[in-house]
């Protein structure tokens, strides 16, 4: 009974957190989804790659039952999941994430929580694991990468937030006198020094 609670709860957490990444994207021109907006040219579209990724690597090889979509081989690793090439498009990536949702959502729904799995490149001694450790490792994963994203967005035009229907008309008003309140907290705590 606690292991269908357990599932169930992560479960549901993972596609909330899944839809609140890809919520990031909506309204975005294509440049914007695209951009590289870090000095390590994280980009918003490429969070939503490498997240997709993610949950084919983990839902996929690590139980045997691999991905259909084509990934390269996890030794050859290159980075290449972290951005968006210049063929592939918003809809070919989030394409490609919604059809790795329903394999991830195929092996969460046909395995127990105890059923065994083995994380190749985890370093010894951990690389024998279960789906209830994966759960969570790809809902931290999943969680860390919409937190990046929010930050990201907010950084374009301001829109912050989990969900659409949380999110609350901006007041810039408001948020300059907010920033500035956390601002002169900062220099208070901490002068610059001349």
């Amino acid at each position: 009974m606690i292991d269908d609670f357990a599932k169930d709860n992560l479960h549901r957490r993972l596609r909330r957190d899944r839809e609140a990444l890809l919520w990031k994207l909506d309204g975005l021109s294509e440049y914007d989804a695209l951009r590289p907006l870090t000095a390590t040219g994280t980009s918003l579209l490429g969070l939503v790659k490498h997240v997709a990724s993610v949950e084919a690597r983990y839902f996929g090889e690590v139980f045997d039952r691999p991905s259909p979509e084509p990934l390269p081989r996890w030794q050859d690793h290159d980075g290449g999941d972290l951005w968006a090439a210049e063929h592939e498009t918003r809809d070919q990536i989030i394409g490609f994430y919604r059809r790795t949702w329903e394999h991830a959502d195929a092996t969460i729904e046909g395995l127990p929580l105890d059923a065994p799995g083995h994380v190749p490149w985890w370093a010894e001694p951990s690389p024998n694991t279960n789906l209830f450790a994966v759960m969570v490792h790809v809902l931290g994963e999943t969680n860390r990468h919409a937190g990046h994203a929010d930050i990201l967005r907010e950084g374009i035009d301001g829109r912050t937030g989990m969900r659409p229907e949380h999110e609350q008309q901006i007041d810039e008003e408001a948020r300059a006198a907010y920033f500035s309140k956390v601002e002169q907290a900062a220099r208070a705590a901490a002068p610059i020094k001349s």
